[in-house]
């Protein structure tokens, strides 16, 4: 991507460096790692995880552990403030196009644990958005995670893991999140995995739709970029997840969607660059 010049948010909470963690009683650390490596290799959502335990519970300890950012860690963290700025100037305007003000979401870079606003949660959760305190989360190590066990990489790889959780956070302000999960409480399992999963198809076409209007305010994708999220989206859906981690998949538990649709989803965005060509909820299940 061609992001020299750019702009950084300013909209970023940098704990590195701060060591987070729960004492006495609720779930234990190891407990939130299964429960964070599970997340991981089913495609849960890692802050309803801590939303429905309570987060660890227990004494809050919050201690500076002296660790040194890396160059490399370093990098990925301007880059994460330059995406971040890009995906504040497309909803911006995106927004005032249809009467609306964005409220841009925080962005807290961290080292293995943080706190937010429904718990402790562990950097093995991956990235994540937190509607309880609209904050997207990232360890940035993750990048490096991601391109060890699922063999990919790319900037624009990395960018659209950001835009996807600020594509829930896009879900939040215009109420199709809080109205999702309110009609997952009611319904049984699957339809509630099948609800999720048009949520995550949404947000990935909402990443798609970032990517179009980024690059043509800012002429910011080069040859191969596209390709790169279309590899990461092939490599994090729910079939190829479950059959890497146990050999097989159990559709009905999906609840991010199959690699074949995260993809279809993420390249609409990108081709029609329309919000309103997004929708993941009218169309039959089978039909997404």
């Amino acid at each position: 991507m061609r992001l020299d010049g750019r702009r950084l948010s300013t909209n970023v909470d940098d704990r590195r460096g701060m060591s987070t963690g729960r004492v006495a009683g609720g779930v234990g650390l190891g407990g939130l790692i299964i429960i964070g490596l599970l997340s991981l290799l089913l495609g849960g959502n890692p802050a309803e995880v801590l939303e429905q335990m309570g987060g660890l519970g227990g004494t809050e300890i919050v201690s500076q552990s002296g660790r040194t950012p890396t160059a490399e860690e370093e990098e990925l963290a301007v880059f994460s403030k330059q995406i971040l700025a890009g995906t504040e100037d497309v909803w911006t305007e995106i927004f005032a196009q249809n009467g609306r003000t964005y409220v841009p979401p925080k962005l807290v870079l961290y080292n293995d644990y943080v706190q937010t606003g429904s718990g402790t949660a562990s950097a093995q959760m991956g990235p994540f958005y937190n509607s309880a305190d609209q904050t997207v989360y990232i360890d940035l190590s993750f990048f490096s995670t991601m391109k060890q066990q699922i063999g990919a990489d790319g900037d624009f790889a990395y960018a659209y893991v950001i835009a996807h959780e600020v594509g829930h956070h896009v879900q939040y302000l215009l109420g199709t999140l809080q109205k999702a999960h309110q009609q997952m409480q009611r319904v049984s399992e699957k339809e509630s995995n099948q609800i999720s999963v048009r949520l995550e198809l949404q947000a990935d076409f909402y990443a798609g739709v970032w990517a179009h209007h980024d690059n043509r305010k800012f002429n910011s994708l080069e040859p191969g970029d596209i390709e790169e999220g279309l590899a990461v989206a092939s490599k994090i859906g729910d079939d190829y997840l479950q059959k890497k981690a146990r050999g097989y998949a159990t559709p009905e538990t999906f609840n991010h969607g199959t690699s074949d649709q995260r993809s279809r989803w993420l390249m609409k965005g990108f081709r029609t660059g329309n919000p309103a060509d997004g929708d993941t909820f009218t169309p039959a299940y089978s039909q997404l």
